[in-house]
């Protein structure tokens, strides 16, 4: 049975990444957490038990600032945390890759396929979150609070996942419109899996529908489910997931 293993990957500047493995056969798993998330979620340790059970490769962690990693949350952009996201598939991975993205995960997946194309096998997206900054978050601030934003360069908005709320800084959203991937066509031609809930209050699932509408590829599917909320997380969300890796990995080894 592969073996786990606990241990942080070296960054710039002195930062760590944070993350935990499984030595496995191919196509390796790769779970790209959301925001303000860690490599502690339902998903990610039930993925980690699909992948032993069936001794596949895996690979969870925590971007910049998040989690067990190094790093002020502050100082966290996108580009940041799609390098982090690069940089695991390139240190800790052999071989074809199929990268899970949860919420803003389904943005970072996006952008480390784009720039390893080569070694993605395979997308899924859960509650896929790509453009938020600039699609999403803009549309939940009061006139005040966007004044806030740009002048004080960050704001803190209540969250349903964190009593403290959510940091967002005008960094984030800067760099966000420099990662925009919905504006036009995303040339990646490999299986695309999109879930979403239809109930979720965070994301809504036309987001799901625009990505599945800009991808090039021709072998695309989304799945709603009508009374699904954010994580897709409950029993029967994550044995649909595994029937959908279930169902790439068996097309990717045939």
């Amino acid at each position: 049975m592969p073996g786990a293993d606990a241990a942080s990957l070296a960054r710039p500047e002195g930062a760590t990444i944070a993350y935990r493995r499984l030595d496995g056969a191919g196509p390796g798993i790769v779970f790209l957490g959301g925001f303000r998330s860690d490599m502690t979620g339902t998903k990610a340790l039930f993925l980690e038990d699909f992948c032993r059970r069936r001794e596949h490769a895996y690979v969870r962690f925590d971007y910049f600032a998040h989690g067990a990693s190094s790093g002020d949350f502050a100082e966290g952009t996108i580009s940041r945390w799609r390098d982090d996201a690069i940089a695991v598939i390139d240190s800790l991975t052999a071989g074809p890759q199929i990268l899970v993205g949860s919420s803003m995960g389904g943005w970072i997946m996006v952008l480390a396929a784009l720039a390893r194309r080569e070694r993605v096998a395979a997308l899924v997206g859960i509650a896929a979150a790509p453009d938020f900054t600039s699609d999403l978050l803009p549309q939940r601030l009061t006139d005040a609070q966007r004044r806030i934003l740009m002048d004080e360069g960050r704001i803190v908005l209540p969250s349903a996942f964190d009593p403290a709320g959510y940091l967002y800084t005008r960094a984030l959203v800067e760099d966000g419109d420099r990662n925009l991937v919905l504006r036009d066509a995303i040339p990646l031609t490999c299986p695309v899996r999109l879930l979403h809930g239809m109930a979720d209050e965070s994301v809504s699932w036309r987001q799901s529908l625009k990505l599945a509408e800009r991808l090039q590829s021709s072998d695309v599917t989304l799945t709603l489910v009508k009374d699904g909320d954010h994580r897709l997380s409950r029993d029967e969300d994550l044995a649909r997931l595994a029937r959908v890796l279930d169902e790439l990995v068996l097309d990717e080894l045939s």
